[in-house]
């Protein structure tokens, strides 16, 4: 997936039309490091999320997904 900017907040990642649910589970998991606050200080601040990372992390979640629906459909 190509995006525009290299730095994106997550209403320029919702515009795109990626899922509010999807972007919450990649900023909640764990070891993380593509997804910040502008202002860590802040609770209200914008999350700013570096796009090489989140691709990366989005590109490994669907191998790992795969995987497991293919494990899942195997053992009977």
């Amino acid at each position: 997936m190509k995006y525009p900017k290299p730095f994106m907040n997550k209403k320029e990642l919702l515009a795109m039309g990626i899922p509010e649910s999807y972007l919450l589970r990649a900023i909640a998991t764990p070891g993380q490091t593509f997804a910040l606050r502008a202002n860590p200080a802040n609770r209200t601040s914008p999350i700013i999320f570096d796009t090489i990372g989140f691709e990366e992390w989005r590109l490994n979640d669907a191998r790992t997904q795969g995987k497991a629906k293919s494990i899942r459909t195997t053992v009977a």
